[in-house]
């Protein structure tokens, strides 16, 4: 697995590449405290055995710059993303990304057609029409609370992280000591959560989210696996199930007693049929 860095914008981008031969698979991170590595550090080396694999990282994530002024929308997602694809003479990728990455996803297959072959929305954002407990939330993103609370709070409490992220996990055991360690090493990086911050204010406007492609999903002619967890708590499968009726011919693998993070929680599986849909 390679480490480098491409210039987009002003903006040096970090990305990890793994594998030689095969068609391109770009891996797409989420929001929060996530960054490439967190969400794709047990895929990668599996997709590459016959992809040539990149896991970018989005401006205000992992490595990447982390810009005072950055318009955090997934349109701004997706022109950084069809740079990085002109930036490496990458023509036409197959994209997999979990929950804001979801989103990102999708969103490549309707702005971009031409640079799709195939789509893997994990856990996707997108496709809810309203947040869990969404007033709430909406209330929370006009507050300061996660930036100047809760994150430095995490940053000294490896237990809170680990209770923090046993929310995304249906079954708490498989969440590794290794997983809570590198979510630690995460938070204490500088401006952490500022970039999923001015995501949110941007996102929950009061009755509803912004990004919703529900009624578009008909639109996208790339082959389609949306893959969920039964028991995840931020978007719910019934969302998923919804989408793949919507888009003709997508086909819809639930993964059963897994949560938010299928490929860190049940990674053989989530593997697997990935790897399947991807060499069909």
């Amino acid at each position: 697995m390679q480490r480098a860095f491409v210039t987009l914008s002003g903006l040096r981008i970090h990305y990890y590449r793994a594998g030689e031969g095969g068609s391109p698979v770009i891996l797409l991170h989420g929001g929060g405290l996530d960054s490439a590595m967190l969400s794709w550090k047990l895929a990668m080396p599996a997709l590459a055995q016959a992809h040539c694999v990149f896991a970018p990282e989005m401006p205000g994530y992992g490595e990447s710059d982390r810009p005072a002024h950055f318009d955090h929308a997934i349109e701004s997602y997706g022109r950084i993303l069809h740079g990085f694809m002109e930036a490496l003479d990458i023509a036409r990728a197959s994209f997999a990304g979990v929950s804001m990455g979801g989103a990102l996803t999708l969103h490549m297959g309707l702005a971009y057609p031409e640079r799709v072959i195939k789509l893997v929305p994990v856990a996707s954002y997108g496709l809810q029409r309203t947040a869990p407990a969404h007033l709430l939330s909406y209330l929370l993103t006009r507050t300061l609370l996660l930036t100047r609370l809760i994150y430095p709070a995490l940053r000294n409490n490896r237990a809170w992280v680990r209770a923090s992220l046993s929310r995304i996990f249906a079954d708490p055991t498989r969440l590794t000591d290794d997983l809570v360690d590198s979510v630690c090493e995460e938070i204490r990086k500088p401006k952490t959560g500022e970039a999923f911050a001015a995501f949110q204010r941007r996102e929950l406007l009061p009755d509803r989210l912004r990004t919703n492609y529900l009624a578009r999903l008909g639109e996208i002619a790339a082959p389609t696996c949306f893959v969920h967890g039964d028991k995840d708590a931020l978007v719910p499968v019934a969302c998923a199930r919804e989408a793949a009726a919507r888009l003709p011919g997508a086909s819809l693998r639930v993964m059963h007693n897994c949560g938010h993070w299928p490929q860190r929680e049940r990674p053989e599986e989530f593997n697997a049929i990935v790897t399947e849909f991807l060499n069909d």
